[in-house]
Parts: C-alpha cells; structure tokens; sequence
C-alpha cells in the first residue's frame, strides 16, 4: 500500500472527516492513477484510505477513516447498499431518484440517478473510474436492474486526467425514459439530457412553484433557461393560463412543448422563445410585457470560487430584469447552482437587483436540492444549489 503523507497542521481537515486534500497540503508521496493509498500525518498517524488523483489539484479524495475497514468489492457494495436505503426512507414523489450523490455518500466522483428501470451514472474522480466495473456490478445487484448508461463527460474529468467516456456499461436499448414526478409525465434522453438526463435536484422546488402558482392565483408565467419544460408543466398544474419557456436550445424546447401536451395542458397557451434570457429579458421591458410569476433557474455562472465576482455581476443582472418585469404581487423564483456562490452571497446579489430595479420584496421561502442530493455536515461543499422564492411588494 503506497502511502501520501500531509503537511503538519493539515491534518485538521481529515481528522474533521472532510473528504478532499489539496496538492499543496501533500508533503511527499505519490500513487498512480486512483490508486488507494494511506494517508498519514507528518508523524505517522493514520488519517484516512483514499484515492489519488495526480493529476488533480484534489490530489486525494477519502473513502474511508477507519483504518480497520479494507477498501475492496465488498466495501464499495456496502456503501451502495447504504445510499440506496436511505433513499428508500424518503418521501420521493418520483421514480426519478438520485440513488448516489458522490461525498455525501462516501463515494467521492460517482453520482448515480435512477429514471425507472434504466441507471445512469457518471464516474468523474479516479478513484470512481478504477472501480468502475466493480460499481457497476454492484450497482444492477443493489437495484435489480439490468441497465446502466455512463454519462462520463463533465468536464471535472479533464481535471482528473481522464477523457470523457459515455454509452452503455451494462445493457443496452433505447436511451429515452419516461418518469413520472409529482403525477405529471416527464421523458429524457440518458444518452443526451443535462447532467445524468434530467436535474431531479429541481424536483421539490417544481412541486412548489405548482403550489405557489396555485396559492397565489397566479396566471402569466416566464420559464426563463426552461431546458425541457419541467417548471413550465408545473406552471400549468397550479393553474397558470399562459406559459412562456426561453431557452437557448431548440430540441430541449421541442420536449418542452411535447411535456405541455403530454400532461394534458394546452399547447396554445404554451409561447416558447429559443432564444438568450438576457436579451429576451430586456426585449419584453421595452414591450411593456409583464408577468404574475418567473423562474429564472441559470446554469452555472460560477463553477469555483475563483469566478464569483464576475458570476454575480450575471446573476444581478438577470434579477433585475426579472424583479422589473414582475407584477406587483408578483412571484419570482431564483437560483443558483454555483459552487463558487454560498447562499449568502446569493441573497446578497438579489437584494442588490432589486435596489437597482427599486423594487422590494419579501422572501417567501428558501430552496436547495431535493433530499435524495443530501449535503452532509462534514462536507458543506455540497450545498451547491440555492434559491430564493420572492414575493414583490
């Protein structure tokens, strides 16, 4: 077993049971490519069983701090088996679940959704792509399934020194799925949605904006980087009698409008813009357009910490737009799926948005991803999705 050791006074993190050490807290040692090695103190202690990732500045990612415990086939079922029961203790209103969440369940780079009877899974940390076959194994075993698609291509790979890697690992056939969430219908595509196919993370807070929707009587809705239409369906469950979706990609509205139809709602209520917000957002001030409820869930502005700065300036600008082009009354939901933004820093940016569009209003509710994304208390790294449900004086 090779062995990494930590610099003195770098310890702390392990020993807190936080999963990552850095490049520049490593004093000496060296492994291959996710590799399992012993990580000690300056002195010799044990702290942790982990992978290497050489090429990363996450130059180790912990699987274990027990130095008792073996890292083998059996470990890696075991774990599986333990994120797979916990979802089952969920209240999930969907047969699209997120069965493993990297970190959170002590298997740092491996994420694994379930839409139905087909698994995707991305292995984006060395660590995860040495024991891919042994996961995979055991991943149909833990399930019962006989199906699993890598979706391998986020670009935290590069970071890995790994190249992309998609298709099927285990089975074979067609690669769109139907789920159900919440009673609605919604299809993806394994082989080409976002993500793993879909954002599952987003289940809850739909479910609430159909509930808002409801509540509020709210009747003019804006899907702003709607992707597939999920927030515009709920939209139309909570009652709304026109639904605007914008979104940059022609196919992923496309979907959108078959979800529409699909769900029973009216396809002539449905306007979609293939279209950039940012631009649409100032087009419909300058038509006087205005709107009871919008949604404005971006893509990631700010991937690390290093790009926050110049994301908030984005983020501000699209809440502004949005803020001024509400109602009175009117309710905006908003987020932020950026690493690099803490929720702090988040409710800071939309309060600054609304000074500058001189408009007030009271946060309702805050939002994260849905528990089956669960952040642990040893790793508040993965708090990565935030959002703000704000009603306009």
């Amino acid at each position: 077993m090779k062995t990494i050791t930590v610099r003195e006074g770098k310890e702390r993190s392990l020993q807190r049971r936080h999963p990552w050490v850095f490049e520049g807290s490593i004093a000496g040692g060296k492994a291959d490519l996710g590799e399992t090695v012993r990580v000690q103190a300056h002195d010799g202690r044990f702290l942790a069983w982990a992978a290497c990732s050489p090429h990363s500045q996450i130059r180790v990612r912990a699987w274990s701090f027990d130095e008792a415990e073996r890292i083998d086939s059996a470990f890696f079922l075991r774990r599986i088996e333990q994120a797979i029961a916990i979802r089952a203790r969920l209240p999930i209103a969907s047969d699209g679940v997120r069965l493993v969440h990297g970190e959170a369940d002590g298997l740092p780079g491996l994420i694994v959704d379930r839409y139905g009877d087909t698994l995707s899974a991305q292995f984006l940390s060395a660590g995860a792509e040495r024991w891919k076959a042994t996961i995979a194994d055991h991943l149909l075993k833990a399930t019962g399934l006989t199906r699993l698609y890598e979706r391998s291509d986020a670009n935290s790979r590069e970071l890995e020194g790994l190249p992309p890697s998609t298709g099927w690992l285990r089975g074979d056939g067609a690669t769109e799925v139907t789920i159900r969430e919440h009673g609605w219908q919604l299809s993806l595509d394994v082989a080409e949605g976002h993500k793993t196919g879909y954002y599952l993370d987003q289940r809850d807070s739909r479910k609430l904006f159909a509930d808002t929707v409801r509540h509020f009587g709210l009747q003019r809705v804006l899907n702003c980087y709607s992707y597939t239409g999920g927030f515009s369906v709920a939209a139309f469950a909570g009652g709304a009698t026109q639904v605007t979706s914008v979104d940059s990609s022609g196919p992923a509205l496309e979907r959108a409008r078959a979800h529409v139809l699909r769900n029973g709602f009216d396809d002539a209520a449905h306007e979609t813009l293939d279209a950039d917000v940012n631009q649409t957002l100032r087009a419909m001030l300058q038509q006087g357009r205005r709107f009871d409820a919008i949604v404005l869930d971006p893509p990631k502005f700010a991937p690390t910490v290093s790009h926050a700065e110049r994301a908030a300036r984005a983020y501000k600008d699209i809440n502004r737009l949005a803020l001024m082009l509400l109602e009175p009354g009117g309710v905006l939901f908003t987020f932020s799926c950026s690493g690099g933004i803490s929720p702090d820093l988040f409710h800071k940016i939309v309060a600054g948005a609304g000074l500058d569009a001189q408009v007030d209003g009271l946060v309702y509710a805050r939002t994260g991803a849905a528990p089956d994304h669960p952040m642990t208390i040893t790793f508040p790294e993965g708090d990565y999705l935030k959002g703000l449900v704000i009603v306009k004086r």
